[in-house]
């Protein structure tokens, strides 16, 4: 075991009131290290500590605040292998997927934010021709964005490096101040990035960073007074908590929950490129993202040679130890979610439907893994087909026409990326445009990282990501002036 990790308040490492919890490694189930449990006291301090900061950080120029980002940008990209080793003994991810899409995309956020954009939008002259003291008036405008204030940042268990800095670098190239409550199951690598942004100058209070296992430490980083938003990536039912006690305060939200993608697939789709997309969901984090394809909608001149296709797919992908390089799937988080996604497995079975390959343990001696699974033959009213699983199974459904695929793409509470597969480029655009769901994949489930992210329906509230998170985490103003 590591040493005994301590909070981040105010610029200063502190002993938790509440001792510390053990961090398990998914794929070996030993002992990572010891994460601090923070008492509500501490998370509230670290509250104060960012509202006291917020005074000077939020004054000072953009370029200064740029110019952290970057060097924490050099920081983390100088230990990206020791970084990625620890986010691979929290999470279970493959070495690629650790170094690349954790540590690696990680890096680049903070990169990103560290362009400064312009902040002052100059809006046409107005003549007023009846003001309040009579007579002619022209009066110019600028819209203006101003830093929220206290930003909570409650970050997922996927990715400890990507999901955070997503929140914290456009937060803070915007003025604000943060508070980040990670994911219990791997809290160390935030601690990491609180250490590498303090190394690059980040003043005391500008971050904090509480972690714990008890519901009561994220409860306290959303109801403090000093706090005015909550970015929040995790699953819809806790989402719907937050928003509540959000809404008794006013609190800004930024909301990236739950989703169950769509993926329609027309008979004139390249059948391959569907499969691979499609497939990432047995292998990207073994299938514990929400923006996947889960939710197969085929036409049915193809279902048959689709269903195949996935089912040879997922049995060619490797199952094991994410620190071998021929490793595709990991394990799944914890012990707890691998008994959920099985759970899952033989309620389709119970369902009626039918399990074409996986629904199984893999044989291995330790780790929560669980074989890539592929539901056929699936009903819209399964619960399987209308419940998130967050794991690397994926249920397949046939439809008639285009009209029948809208039905049931749309037929779901959740709306936050779907996918489309047709050769016929004008019909998937149009198919696309129906969808009410935040994004569309059209032969494709790549993501463009300027483009604008977040959900319909329950799978969010808000956009991020590019541009659209440095309008995230600021208020609009008004200065209006006679002239």
């Amino acid at each position: 075991m590591s040493d005994d990790q301590r909070l981040f308040i105010g610029g200063s490492w502190v002993e938790p009131d509440g001792g510390h919890y053990e961090v398990i490694d998914p794929a070996t189930e030993e002992v990572v290290g010891a994460a601090p449990e923070a008492s509500r006291e501490q998370v509230h301090a670290a509250a104060a500590a960012a509202r006291e900061a917020f005074r000077s950080w939020s004054r000072t120029s953009p370029e200064d605040r740029a110019a952290v980002l970057d060097r924490a940008a050099d920081v983390i990209r100088r230990d990206l292998v020791a970084h990625a080793e620890l986010a691979q003994a929290e999470t279970g991810a493959t070495t690629a997927t650790a170094r690349g899409m954790q540590v690696g995309v990680g890096a680049a956020r903070f990169r990103r934010y560290a362009r400064v954009e312009p902040v002052e939008e100059p809006l046409p002259p107005q003549v007023n021709e009846a003001g309040p003291f009579g007579g002619a008036a022209v009066l110019g405008a600028l819209a203006v964005r101003r830093p929220v204030g206290v930003v909570t940042c409650i970050t997922s268990y996927n990715n400890p490096w990507a999901n955070p800095a997503g929140k914290i670098a456009p937060a803070l190239a915007t003025g604000n101040t943060v508070v980040v409550k990670p994911a219990p199951q791997d809290p160390l690598s935030v601690y990491r990035m609180a250490g590498a942004l303090e190394a690059a100058g980040v003043p005391p209070g500008v971050v904090n960073v509480v972690s714990g296992a008890r519901a009561e430490v994220g409860e306290a980083a959303v109801d403090s007074a000093d706090v005015d938003m909550v970015s929040f990536t995790g699953s819809t039912a806790v989402g719907r908590r937050i928003a509540e006690v959000c809404g008794r305060g006013m609190k800004r939200q930024l909301m990236e929950l739950g989703g169950k993608g769509a993926a329609i697939v027309f008979e004139d789709a390249d059948l391959e490129a569907a499969v691979r997309g499609i497939g990432t969901t047995f292998s990207f984090y073994s299938g514990q993202i929400c923006t996947a394809p889960t939710r197969v909608l085929a036409h049915r001149p193809v279902y048959d040679r689709l269903v195949s296709g996935l089912a040879a797919y997922a049995g060619r992908l490797r199952v094991g130890d994410p620190r071998s390089p021929d490793t595709v799937v990991g394990p799944l988080i914890s012990a707890a979610h691998r008994d959920r996604v099985e759970s899952y497995v033989e309620l389709g079975r119970k369902e009626g439907a039918r399990v074409v390959t996986g629904g199984e343990r893999p044989p291995l001696e330790r780790g929560f893994y669980v074989s890539p699974t592929l539901l056929a033959d699936c009903g819209p009213d399964m619960r399987v087909v209308r419940e998130e699983i967050f794991g690397p199974v994926v249920v397949v459904l046939p439809f008639e026409d285009e009209e029948e695929a809208l039905a049931l793409a749309d037929d779901s509470e959740y709306g936050l990326i779907d996918y489309v597969w047709s050769g016929d480029v004008a019909r998937a655009f149009r198919v696309a445009g129906r969808l009410r769901s935040g994004g569309v994949g059209v032969n494709t489930v790549g993501r463009n990282m300027e483009a604008p992210f977040g959900g319909f329906k329950q799978s969010g509230v808000g956009r991020d990501v590019g541009v659209y998170a440095l309008h995230a985490y600021t208020e609009l103003q008004s200065l209006v002036w006679q002239s």
